[in-house]
């Protein structure tokens, strides 16, 4: 992984995935005790910045290799991702998704025109299924995290928020990321080493699902002991993946593990203060920019919103909170 995987993929993107921008309100700052920018890529096609990965992926496949079909597993925004990129190319696109994902999230991607296949997450392993599918249909794996391409697909957001915040004359920031396998963490982390190298990224995941956290904490990759039982689906790994984790521990600042009720707390600031829909996983930057004052540095942080996948009654759930 590199710069000029970033800035490549940058150029694919150009014309087709949004350029979100960073938004503000009074309110979210009194409540932080600094200014709060938000990057609200719940605007993105299919609600989330995997489209970015995805794309980058997709578009940088040999036309052959590509014409016979992609193959992906995810909770659903990768899912989504693959599938409306995988159509935009005219490929056909198999999605690996655990049973227990949002109804939403398993309708859209069906929707897209991906063909669906569901697992168990608890007793099944869904890189095997992965894999084994890919070999006897012939189709190109897209990785949700570890894989450069989609790490590079998804880094292009950090190059937005370097040269937004250059704009606004920010040279100093915490830049708090939503964090599963670490495609998104890792690939901001680069763009903002390159670009803006005073801003800060720092990996932030759910309650009992830190394997980020204390993987940086120990110096090397560490699991999760579950892989559900929290709200938070979207952002919920086994660990960090083996090319986005070195990239981590080198460029990163220490994580920041958000409680349920925290995450369900600015899913409805959010819809309040700024008018926009996020979903539980994609709102635990925001959360750890709003009540996680103390282990925070400075006095702006930038909290990404990564998806906007939100089941109504989850919304609704969100929105009982204010």
């Amino acid at each position: 992984m590199n710069i000029e995987m970033i800035e490549a993929a940058a150029t694919r993107l150009k014309g087709h995935a949004r350029r979100t921008p960073l938004l503000s309100s009074p309110f979210l700052d009194e409540i932080a005790g600094r200014r709060v920018l938000v990057k609200p890529e719940c605007l993105q096609h299919t609600g989330s910045f995997k489209f970015r990965g995805a794309w980058s992926a997709i578009s940088a496949l040999d036309p052959e290799l590509r014409a016979r079909g992609v193959i992906a597993f995810s909770s659903g925004n990768h899912a989504q991702g693959v599938a409306l990129a995988a159509k935009m190319h005219g490929a056909p696109a198999v999605i690996i998704m655990p049973a227990d994902a949002p109804a939403l999230k398993l309708a859209n991607t069906a929707a897209l025109g991906a063909e669906v296949v569901t697992y168990d997450r608890a007793t099944e392993d869904r890189d095997e299924i992965g894999g084994r599918l890919a070999e006897e249909r012939g189709l190109t794996l897209i990785k949700p995290f570890d894989e450069p391409l989609v790490i590079a697909g998804q880094g292009t957001a950090g190059l937005e928020i370097a040269e937004d915040a250059k704009a606004l004359g920010i040279d100093k920031a915490e830049v708090l990321i939503c964090c599963g396998g670490g495609g998104l963490t890792s690939g901001v982390a680069l763009a903002c080493a390159a670009h803006a190298p005073g801003l800060r990224v720092r990996p932030v995941e759910p309650e009992g699902f830190e394997d980020v956290k204390r993987s940086l904490e120990d110096g090397e990759i560490r699991r999760n002991p579950a892989l559900s039982g929290n709200i938070c689906d979207a952002i919920i790994t086994p660990q960090p993946g083996e090319i986005t984790f070195p990239i981590m521990k080198e460029l990163c600042g220490p994580g920041i593990a958000v409680s349920e009720d925290e995450a369900l707390a600015a899913v409805a600031q959010a819809f309040l203060r700024l008018k926009i829909v996020a979903e539980p996983g994609g709102a635990v930057a925001l959360a750890a920019a709003l009540y996680h004052a103390q282990e925070l540095e400075g006095d702006t942080v930038i909290a990404m919103i990564s998806g906007g996948n939100v089941d109504p009654e989850m919304f609704s759930r969100a929105l009982a909170t204010l």
